[in-house]
């Protein structure tokens, strides 16, 4: 009995199953596809498969087009110096890679149909344009090392972008808490009403929780700013490869050194990476539901700025906070992105696997999700209005009932007999509060440390260094003076 799909023919004979293979034809044109990879050679792939393994891999690969420019005209640098490459074949592909990575940054870059991918598309230009010399660029390289630099050059630059726009929001939140911070709010656990808060310290919380977020991304950022290329498929090359020399050309700190491990990190970098902007998201997503919470009537706490609310349908006295809420929610998207690598990668033994492809489409749209979350959320912290009179209303009033049982306590009372005697006078209806805060220690109402917490930040901040992949890239591109 036989049975046959379109790809793979299965022949059940005595209770044992063969592979037949069958030819592979288009859906769409029922012919074979002539063969146009650089790993074909007499067999041609069936347009069926083209697309099922290819998938968004094309469109995924515009995101790292730029690198890989760079990433080439680091290496034919070094090729040339283990005489691989002649000078004259050396200044002739410069040249030409300059000029691609020129039409990137305009836009007018493509990878075109029926090419695999980025790689393939730079080397086909330059085949074009240079004819044999074009094809030499892949000499002591795979793919598989050409998108690992690829995606570590891509992360390092969007990481500086991210810290960018982190920083703005974490001076706004600090500027907000200075200029709130004598403006009492409730606070609360388990959602009940507790113990006086303000809005220094609740803008600045969160300034000191991006803070430790940043400490996170800057250890992401370490281990993203080492260098693989050179691993090749993953374990090495017979040419004599200088990867310290590459390491320098292209700014990194360091090189990922065991070239099985450099392929190993295929996956464990972007999960590090998600991770760090997880923790990000994780902050915000937070802020976003305090906002969505005190902006509502019955908290009246905040207003925010009429341009980011939206109205209803059929209720005319509705103002939704519709972005932060949006906010929350692109927040809990992005804070399921490590798992979604875990997912995938968790199972994986050592060397390539083409699974790893599926990380892209996830991962690489992040940092834009992530800027554009942190931009906004910018906007809308900077313009955020702030109830100065939430203790007017009675209903606040047993916040201060620990502050009395301190102060009993301060005037001799012992603590249990203040506590039990500030209680019943709330169970009767009795107790009158005094409605105002001496709190002194560190980070409390009274002082908020948000100087030390600038501090924190700043000195994580100062230890990215981003000028030395600036200057080398600058030099790779011929753009030292620009």
């Amino acid at each position: 009995m036989l049975y046959s799909i379109n790809i793979i023919g299965w022949a059940i004979v005595a209770s044992k199953i063969f592979v037949v293979t069958l030819p592979l034809l288009s859906k769409k044109s029922n012919v074979i596809v002539m063969a146009s990879k650089l790993w074909e050679k007499s067999v041609q792939v069936n347009h069926d498969v083209d697309t099922y393994t290819v998938g968004k891999d094309r469109e995924m690969d515009m995101y790292l087009a730029r690198y890989d420019v760079l990433g080439s005209l680091a290496h034919i640098t070094m090729l040339e110096s283990i005489n691989l490459l002649t000078a004259e074949e050396l200044a002739t592909l410069t040249g030409a890679l300059r000029e691609i990575y020129g039409e990137i940054e305009q836009g007018k870059f493509k990878i075109e149909d029926g090419i695999e991918d980025v790689h393939s598309q730079v080397e086909l230009m330059l085949t074009r344009r240079l004819g044999d010399t074009g094809k030499k660029i892949h000499s002591g390289r795979s793919r598989n090392d050409q998108v690992l630099v690829d995606l570590r050059l891509y992360i390092r630059s969007e990481i500086e972008e991210v810290v960018n726009v982190m920083t703005v929001l974490f001076k706004t939140l600090i500027s907000q808490s200075e200029r709130y911070k004598n403006v009492l709010m409730p606070g609360y656990t388990h959602l009940q009403v507790a113990m006086p808060s303000s809005f220094g310290l609740w803008f600045g919380a969160y300034a000191e929780s991006l803070a430790d977020d940043l400490t996170v991304l800057r250890a992401a950022y370490e281990i993203t700013d080492r260098n693989p290329l050179g691993s090749a498929a993953g374990y090495g090359s017979s040419f004599p490869l200088n990867r310290t020399m590459t390491t320098k050309l292209l700014g990194f700190a360091s090189l990922d050194y065991n070239v099985v491990y450099a392929q190993m990190g295929r996956g464990k970098t972007e999960r590090i990476v998600a991770n760090a902007i997880a923790n990000i998201a994780a902050t915000i997503a937070k802020l976003a539901f305090d906002s969505c919470m005190f902006s509502s009537q019955n908290f009246g706490f905040i207003k925010l700025a009429d341009e980011f609310t939206t109205g209803s349908s059929i209720m005319p006295h509705k103002k939704n906070p519709d972005v932060f809420e949006l906010t929350r929610a692109k927040c809990n998207k992005l804070q399921s992105l490590p798992y979604q690598i875990t997912l995938i990668t968790n199972n994986l033994p050592s060397g390539y696997f083409r699974d790893l492809q599926l990380i892209k489409e996830s991962f690489l749209p992040s940092f834009d999700e992530l800027k554009d979350i942190l931009v906004m959320t910018n906007a809308m912290m900077s313009q955020i209005k702030v109830n100065e009179h939430i203790l007017d209303d009675s209903r606040y009033d047993p916040m201060f009932s620990v502050e009395e049982v301190n102060r009993l306590a301060s005037d001799g009372m012992p603590f249990r007999d203040a506590y039990k005697k500030v209680g019943l006078e709330i169970e009767a209806g009795q107790f009158k509060a005094r409605k105002e805060v001496h709190h002194t220690h560190e980070g409390s109402i009274g002082n908020l440390c948000n100087g030390q917490i600038e501090n924190l930040y700043r000195s994580t901040l100062e230890k990215f260094d981003f000028n030395t992949y600036h200057t080398a890239f600058a030099k790779l591109l011929g753009r030292e003076n620009g």
